[in-house]
């Protein structure tokens, strides 16, 4: 159930603490230079929501996404003023719909005519704003529980095709953001190139645990690559890797080892290059008596990283393996 709108009040201290429309406020002359492509989106299905963005900019992630679970996310940029994105977090956490978040923060910013910004919030509403000052090509599409945009691009089809390939892309939310980024990237970009990226998923509600794992499920940045758009949907097929993993570690908690060993071997399977992964896996198979699978993957994680044969002694103090010592002797001699 959403919160009782803002009291007036309340607005006025948000729009005050932001440093909007008032005396000596900054100007966007003054303001940092984040010209950009992003997306902010919410999964229909799952309630997620998340923002990813790319720019020739040093930690465009530091700036330009905002999230929070069970309220929405903020995607800010162009002549930037990063206030945006935890205020207007701030005034959706109150119950404000997105597009009037928005508009407020828009009506009291003096610097607004450089501004770009998206919001969505958790009922999947969303607006966008691009001020006539930012940079061309600029402009944005607010589409079905999205909003491409867009500024200092080298075509006009850049947001177009980025809201066409969301738009056709299935699975995950974090694989259609890609989707949306990459089709951006095809369609020319950035004018100046590329240099950092970032992605934010957030769960439908929030648990007071803004971290991943909890109310965070991807938080990844790029901040200075090369080719930052392919090192982010690399740390994306790592953090589903991961992800497999510590729910692995969860259910191995509650007992429940052949849920854990699924977890395990799917961790494993996304992200065959992380030795870690499949240590995890030999450990809860040796741990419930199946030695022999263990062994297998055993003596290849300890082919390409012997010190987790060393490591494994120190599991049994920390009630993560059995104590015993045959045991764990011929494990060990399984290292080359």
């Amino acid at each position: 159930m959403r919160a009782s709108p803002a009291p007036a009040g309340v607005l006025a201290a948000v729009l005050t603490l932001a440093g909007f429309g008032l005396p000596g406020a900054a100007t966007a002359n003054a303001d940092p230079l984040v010209h950009t492509y992003s997306i902010v989106a919410r999964d229909p299905a799952t309630g997620e929501m998340g923002v990813a963005v790319q720019s020739h900019w040093f930690s465009v992630g530091s700036i330009v996404t905002w999230a929070e679970a069970g309220v929405g996310v903020v995607a800010t940029q162009s002549l930037v003023e990063p206030a945006y994105g935890p205020k207007g977090l701030e005034l959706m956490r109150l119950g404000m719909p997105a597009a009037k978040a928005l508009a407020q923060l828009v009506a009291a910013d003096t610097g607004r005519n450089g501004r770009q910004v998206a919001m969505i919030d958790a009922t999947g509403a969303v607006d966008a704003y691009t001020g006539p000052g930012a940079i061309a090509a600029a402009g944005h599409h607010v589409g079905a529980q999205y909003s491409v945009q867009a500024n200092m691009m080298g075509k006009p089809t850049v947001w177009p095709a980025m809201a066409k390939a969301f738009e056709a892309a299935t699975g995950p939310l974090a694989d259609r953001l890609v989707a949306a980024l990459e089709a951006a990237e095809r369609e020319g970009g950035d004018v100046r190139g590329r240099q950092s990226a970032a992605l934010v998923i957030v769960k439908a509600k929030g648990s007071g645990k803004p971290w991943v794992g909890a109310d965070r499920v991807y938080d990844l940045r790029v901040d200075d690559h090369p080719q930052p758009g392919a090192e982010r949907k690399r740390l994306v097929r790592l953090q589903k890797a991961y992800t497999h993993g510590i729910r692995g570690d969860e259910v191995t908690t509650e007992k429940k080892v052949e849920e854990a060993l699924e977890e395990y071997a799917a961790s494993a399977q996304i992200a065959p290059e992380i030795v870690e992964l499949p240590f995890w896996q030999a450990v809860t198979l040796a741990s419930i008596g199946k030695e022999a699978e263990a062994a297998v993957i055993f003596r290849a994680v300890f082919a390409k990283e012997p010190i987790w044969a060393d490591l494994l002694e120190r599991l049994p103090a920390a009630g993560l393996f059995p104590d015993d010592k045959p045991l764990i002797d011929r494990i060990k001699k399984l290292k080359p």
